[in-house]
């Protein structure tokens, strides 16, 4: 099945919900973007480090992204997963760990398989974690299939020398400082395997089933020309253009809980119409390529200098502070807070308007209108 199973753990959640989309994508070329190449850098860089830490040979990898921020946060994943290690063998002196482990779960899944970036067995229970070293938003463990299909895997592998009742799964998020911990019975997990996992990945094995348009659309490949996607944002497009008096309450709630994801679809499309214009001289009726706007640049910075302290200008540099996170970096978190934690303030966020599902507490509403108006 090459590097990647058809049905991946990591794009489970788009197969679940949308079970013809495994199939239509394999159409597709595979292409890494920089920010999957970033993550691959880090995910190399934590198994080098835990290898080290487990003693075992481990040569440090080389990489484009290799910089002191991505050793920082890399260092702490690497730190917690060694804190978890340390707890687990106060208890059992003889737990498995495993780094990079290959998992396969696909006795419910076609030749379903991934890589689980750390395991760990011990007595009773299993524990999976995964690091995520993107800064998009945080992810959540609890009900994560990307997660339980590492835990059926990580069961599947173990079970027959465990009694293993409890499968705990991890998701670190260093970027984020973010740690999301769910754990669930093995019975459970199994259950929901052959009662939902198991009839849906069968359908998407055989490219079979309904085309259904969600948030797991946006790194779908096929994503930018799926028309059940493309028809979903239209009907939502057509009602966004009216105006607001003219919809009722449920129809501005349902454009609200979308709108972000429409914004995003739309600059997806036309970011693809530019691709193809520009690398294969598409001719799109209506529109042109033309040169985007720029600002100027001085040729050379030290020139520039001389030649300006030679005309009499001293007064030509600038010198500011390091902002809050830079200081941070420098100094390290502890020592920042010893020293400058006194200074720190945290001036209130903009009055802004999220879905329920948004983990921040809900201000008073009696005083938002006057925070809204303060801040126009």
């Amino acid at each position: 099945m090459g590097k990647h199973a058809l049905l991946a753990a990591s794009s489970s959640k788009r197969w679940l919900n949308c079970t013809p989309s495994a199939v239509l994508e394999s159409l597709f070329e595979e292409e890494e973007s920089v920010y999957a190449k970033e993550g691959s850098a880090a995910h190399a860089l934590g198994e080098y480090l835990i290898r080290r830490y487990l003693e075992e040979p481990a040569t440090r990898p080389v990489t484009e992204f290799d910089s002191n921020e991505m050793d920082a946060y890399v260092g702490e994943y690497a730190a917690y997963v060694t804190e978890q290690v340390e707890r687990t063998r106060k208890t059992c002196k003889d737990a498995v760990v495993l780094v990079e482990q290959h998992l396969d779960y696909s006795q419910y899944a076609p030749f379903g398989f991934g890589t689980g970036d750390l395991v760990i067995v011990a007595d009773s229970c299993v524990s999976v974690i995964d690091l995520k070293y993107g800064k998009g938003v945080p992810v959540s463990a609890e009900w994560n299939s990307q997660m339980m299909l590492y835990g059926l895997g990580a069961l599947h592998l173990f079970e027959m020398l465990y009694d293993i009742d409890t499968v705990k799964m991890t998701i670190f998020q260093p970027r984020l400082e973010s740690v999301s911990t769910w754990q669930i019975s093995a019975p459970e997990l199994k259950s929901w395997a052959e009662e939902v996992l198991k009839p849906k990945a069968a359908l998407a094995y055989e490219g079979k089933g309904e085309y259904v348009s969600g948030d797991w659309c946006r790194f779908c490949k096929a994503g930018i020309q799926c028309r059940a996607r493309t028809n979903s944002f239209l009907k939502l497009a057509q009602m966004e253009f009216q105006e607001p008096a003219l919809l009722s309450e449920e129809e501005i709630e349902r454009v609200l809980s979308v709108a972000d994801n429409l914004k995003k679809w739309a600059e997806e499309v036309y970011a693809f119409a530019t691709r193809e214009a520009i690398e294969h001289q598409k001719i799109w009726n209506g529109f042109k390529l033309v040169e985007g706007r720029s600002n100027r640049k001085y040729t050379d910075e030290d020139a520039v200098a001389e030649a300006a302290k030679e005309a009499g200008y001293t007064d030509i540099f600038q010198c500011t502070l390091l902002g809050i996170t830079e200081m941070e970096k420098l100094m390290g978190k502890k020592t920042f807070l010893t020293i400058l934690g006194k200074y720190l303030y945290k001036p209130k966020g903009k009055v802004t308007l999220v879905p329920v599902s948004d983990k921040r507490e809900a201000i008073n509403q009696t005083t938002a209108e006057a925070d809204f108006k303060e801040e126009i």
